[in-house]
């Protein structure tokens, strides 16, 4: 783990994220950087006229500077060095940019929840880079508060064990010094009475095998079952004190059958603790 990048739009959502990111920065060390997409507008004619180069210039003029104030503000506040990259590209296509030039190894960007007009809002912005970033997306509620985490929950149906799902999650667990559980969620409404038997089945055989192969002693998994899934591992979470919650997200495969289309960009709204999603494509499956 050495760069962590963070989008921002010097809202109060990304400066959470950002909060994350500095204090998490302290414990691992990584190098942090702060990003800001800056998309160009504007047609032939107005471009000709040099209308709209002059507005955009000055726009850009304009992030740079903020982005420059909100980087010293946060070095002189925390005591760390962090950069900043301005793109004028869409967030994602700025991203993908970034991770291509600058090797990062985790985005964590800031969610507002379930907010009724999400669509207009950075929040839904975090959760359409989810499954679409080529690393690792963790999403912060903007209502958390930063605290070193100490649990970090695994939530699975497909029992993975591919090593570039499970050692980033290990490894990024171990920097944290954080305990791993695993969890498994039957529905008791839809899932018949043999998924619940095999997940019950499954998810022992997955503890020793992730204590195994992991060298983790102090490993724990749980069976969940319920009506819904989210109000389920809501509970659970709250209850066992969890800190990060993780999932995987297959393009157009395991979630969309399991758990409804788009599960884990949906538990980025509702999620209260840090959500880190682990994209595999179907390259990786295979």
């Amino acid at each position: 783990m050495k760069q962590i990048l963070v989008p921002t739009d010097f809202s109060q959502c990304a400066d959470n994220a950002i909060n994350f990111a500095v204090q998490s920065a302290k414990i691992i060390p990584a190098k942090v950087t702060l990003l800001h997409s800056f998309e160009i507008n504007g047609n032939i004619y107005t471009d000709y006229m040099g209308v709209n180069r002059e507005y955009n210039l000055t726009m850009l003029n304009d992030v740079k500077e903020k982005l420059a104030q909100l980087k010293k503000k946060v070095e002189e506040t925390n005591g760390i060095v962090v950069d900043t990259f301005v793109s004028t590209n869409s967030l994602q296509d700025a991203i993908t940019e970034f991770i291509k030039e600058k090797k990062a190894d985790l985005v964590i960007m800031g969610t507002l929840g379930a907010s009724g007009i999400k669509e207009k809002l950075w929040g839904s912005r975090t959760a359409a880079i989810i499954g679409k970033a080529d690393i690792p997306v963790m999403a912060i509620p903007i209502e958390y508060k930063w605290k070193k985490p100490q649990k970090v929950l695994l939530a699975t149906n497909k029992f993975e064990k591919e090593p570039a799902i499970l050692d980033y999650l290990f490894e990024l667990a171990g920097l944290y010094m954080a305990q791993v559980e695993v969890a498994v969620f039957t529905d008791i409404d839809n899932d018949k009475a043999a998924t619940f038997l095999e997940h019950r089945n499954k998810i022992a055989e997955y503890e020793e095998f992730l204590k195994e192969a992991y060298n983790e002693d102090t490993l724990a998994s749980a069976h969940l079952y319920g009506k819904d899934f989210q109000t389920t591992l809501q509970n659970f979470i709250r209850e066992n004190n969890i800190d990060i919650l993780v999932m995987v997200t297959y393009q157009r495969s395991f979630w969309e059958k399991i758990f409804n289309p788009g599960m884990t960009k949906r538990m980025s709204y509702h999620t209260h603790i840090p959500l880190l999603a682990i994209t595999v494509n179907k390259r990786e499956e295979r």
